[in-house]
């Protein structure tokens, strides 16, 4: 038996930390926040709860496998609901496309607004369909650290078009721009911009369309207390509130962990839950690194940034789904500004997540708790957040009270916000990114960050910056890998 030290209390971490204490390990898991979940934090903030991480669960079979482990059921531990619908979709014009349900019901509400793209539609889910059988059910859950392994992935990369974006996947299907914008959103969920992101993750639309979307009653947070009350009763020991400074190594090998109060402790191997860049900059003597991680390090493109504005209201919007994305009047031009010209536009789309629309227990009753989430540059921009994050929220809150949550602005009774910077401080977020690594094609499989340590033999990798990628049914994926890796 081995004793593995897991560092970062994210979804990823969790899994290898139950995966590894499964194959009979001692493990011990160490984050720098005071409680488990890395980014899926809680607020509470004047009698609102607001989650801080990923809200939009798929894949829910990933989570149960956990509870598996152990011969233990998930049911017994927490509620999940299914949603329906999974979207709703409000563009500038006004216009509403509800998003999930069956297969039909799709096509109806795609008839409703452009009957030419219904039989483009079922082209698009017969591709995705493709996709998502090679790069998913095949492939996310295989090591890539050999060159060997994706190179003998290149046919099939080539057959599916992966050179391909994801928005110009979608326009062979689709004609109404609305609908585009619509169905080519996905790359957004894991940091990446739809016009240069690979079609990879057109995967996404049919992971949605075969297990749905799904809610755990009490938030993301009832989840991570869930798996947390499952690490404790199966010895796993937990030290939070604690931030690791320095990995030791030599002759390629890991040897223990020094803490930030100077405590040192030995380990057989490290699993890192923590962004890339940030592990092999600071917490890996650059002697121990190869080349080409080094490289990777130096040149790496970070995923765009965030803006979450939570805010609850003294009034209730019963009209409003539990997930609605608001489209602004540009789609190139803005995800250029974000990606490409790296500034700070004066519109913007956002993801507007309302919890109380499924669980009341968000807000005091009469009130609803929101958070509205805006992608924006990530901080290699030049934009002095202290300055400018009060007048951008005043912006979304504007928008928000001019379109989907009238009367907004004179109902607002609590309100905070979060920035990039505060992701780089909060979560040691390289340039404070809101997903790590791009989820670009040179920054894929073998070319992203191995889930075996570069250069370090019993160093291994989980979370959204390695193999394969961002979301929660990545970063899971990812402890799958490290899984075979060690075994």
């Amino acid at each position: 038996m081995a004793k593995i030290g897991v560092i970062g209390g994210g979804f990823g971490g969790i899994a290898a930390a139950l995966r590894m204490r499964g194959k009979g390990h001692e493990v011990v898991l160490f984050d720098r926040c005071s409680r488990l979940g890395g980014r899926a934090q809680v607020f509470s903030r004047d009698g609102y709860r607001f989650d801080a991480g990923p809200t939009v669960i798929t894949a829910p079979f990933l989570l149960e496998e956990l509870f598996a482990l152990f011969s233990k059921r998930m049911t017994d531990y927490l509620d999940m609901v299914p949603l329906d619908p999974w979207y709703r979709f409000v563009f500038s014009d006004g216009e509403v496309f509800d998003y999930g349900g069956t297969v039909d019901d799709t096509l109806a509400r795609i008839a409703r607004i452009s009957p030419q793209d219904v039989a483009g539609y079922k082209g698009l889910l017969e591709e995705s369909r493709r996709i998502f059988t090679v790069g998913f059910e095949q492939l996310a859950d295989q090591p890539f650290h050999r060159l060997s392994t994706m190179i003998g992935q290149i046919p099939a990369m080539i057959r599916l078009g992966s050179y391909r974006s994801m928005y110009s996947l979608v326009c062979r299907h689709l004609v109404d721009d609305r609908l585009r914008q619509a169905f080519s959103i996905q790359p957004l969920l894991v940091g990446g911009n739809p016009l240069d992101t690979t079609c990879i993750y057109g995967l996404i639309h049919y992971l949605e369309r075969k297990w749905g979307i799904h809610f755990v009653m009490g938030g993301t947070g009832a989840l991570i207390d869930a798996l947390a009350a499952l690490m404790r009763e199966e010895g796993i020991e937990l030290c939070l509130d604690t931030t690791i400074t320095s990995i030791q190594t030599s002759a390629g090998r890991v040897h223990g962990v020094i803490t930030d109060n100077d405590t040192r402790v030995k380990l057989d191997a490290v699993i890192a839950d923590v962004d890339p860049v940030q592990l092999y900059r600071d917490l890996i003597p650059t002697r121990e690194q190869t080349l080409m991680v080094r490289m990777k390090r130096r040149f790496a493109t970070s995923s765009m940034g965030l803006f979450v504005l939570y805010f609850g209201s003294s009034r209730t919007y019963p009209d409003v789904c539990h997930h609605t994305i608001v489209l602004g009047p540009r789609f190139a031009g803005l995800l250029e500004d974000i990606f490409s010209r790296k500034v700070l536009p004066d519109d913007f789309s956002l993801y507007l997540h309302r919890p109380t629309a499924t669980d009341p227990c968000f807000a005091p009753a009469g009130h609803d708790s929101f958070y509205a989430l805006v992608p924006v540059p990530n901080l290699s921009a030049d934009i002095n957040w202290q300055q400018q994050a009060e007048p951008f929220a005043d912006r979304i809150v504007s928008v928000l009270d001019a379109t989907v949550l009238p009367g907004l602005r004179e109902s607002i009774r609590c309100r905070f916000q979060m920035t990039p910077a505060d992701f780089q401080t909060r979560y040691l977020s390289t340039l404070g990114s809101g997903f790590s690594i791009a989820p670009l094609l040179h920054q894929s499989a073998w070319l992203r960050f191995h889930n075996r340590g570069e250069g370090v033999n019993n160093l291994y990798l989980v979370g959204a910056g390695t193999h394969p990628g961002a979301g929660l049914p990545g970063v899971l994926c990812s402890a799958k890998v490290v899984e075979k890796l060690i075994d």
